[in-house]
């Protein structure tokens, strides 16, 4: 299984990219990731379009909300069912255009907080994370 965070924009503030980038360095070492920046919309759109058979999410208020162990079971259940690949959908300070919203069925929430979009994706990425430790049984989550 692979997964991808398809981002709209890019991740400006120094100090969050260099996170995520650790934390998708730390992925990585369970699975193939891959951070996708696009400049909007159309180009995810187009993007998702490529790729028809992934299983695509959408990073929403309104999305599904899960604890972190009920969000490693849903991973750990995609990757037993033979999933291909996963695309975490991330939008950018204006959020998505209406047209994403209805191309992506699948939405998730990390909290009902609001958060800026760019720490959003650092949330993200170290939920994934902690996702895989504890399907590793890894000391990580306590």
């Amino acid at each position: 299984m692979k997964i991808r965070l398809l981002t709209l924009g890019k991740t400006r503030r120094p100090e969050l990219s260099t996170v995520l980038s650790d934390y998708v360095k730390r992925i990585s070492r369970s699975c193939p990731i891959e951070l996708t920046e696009v400049r909007g919309g159309d180009a995810a759109w187009r993007k998702l379009d490529a790729d028809r058979a992934a299983t695509a999410l959408l990073l929403d208020a309104g999305g599904k909300v899960y604890d972190s162990t009920a969000f490693a079971r849903w991973l750990g259940e995609q990757r037993d069912r033979g999933t291909r690949e996963i695309i975490f959908v991330c939008g950018d300070a204006d959020g998505f255009p209406e047209s994403l919203r209805e191309r992506v069925k699948q939405k998730i929430s990390l909290s009902a907080m609001t958060f800026s979009h760019e720490l959003a994706r650092v949330m993200l990425a170290e939920q994934i994370y902690r996702a895989f430790a504890i399907l590793s049984g890894s000391p990580y989550p306590k």
